[in-house]
């Protein structure tokens, strides 16, 4: 049961990530000093709201896991997350995931699985 919980923290952290996306690239790109002046429009977005949501669900599931299991060993495991986020961008933004950023996924992907056989 405490896998399950992180799988789904992990999952609505990853949903947040590509909701928010999604609701950005509505607004497209400016400055950081147009910051300030966006944020309101940006957070009632309602795709960048529900990716706030999806986050702010995640960090509650990721209390009880937190609360269950060592820090040590879940924290490698959120790394997971690069793995979904760039199958899924790729598949709903059309980005290009090139060769060597594939290979630092796999990377990571290596050292959570040694991580999790401690």
């Amino acid at each position: 049961m405490n896998y399950v919980l992180l799988v789904i923290s992990v999952s609505l952290a990853v949903a947040g990530q590509l909701l928010m996306k999604k609701g950005m690239m509505i607004f497209g790109t400016f400055p950081a000093s147009q910051l300030l002046f966006k944020i309101i429009p940006m957070i009632l977005n309602p795709w960048v709201f529900l990716g706030f949501v999806c986050f702010g669900l995640s960090s509650l599931f990721w209390l009880v896991v937190l609360s269950r299991l060592p820090l040590s060993l879940v924290y490698p495991m959120v790394s997971f997350a690069y793995v979904l986020v760039a199958l899924l961008s790729m598949f709903f933004f059309k980005e290009s995931v090139t060769l060597v950023r594939w290979a630092g996924i796999f990377v990571i992907v290596a050292g959570v699985i040694l991580i999790s056989r401690s």
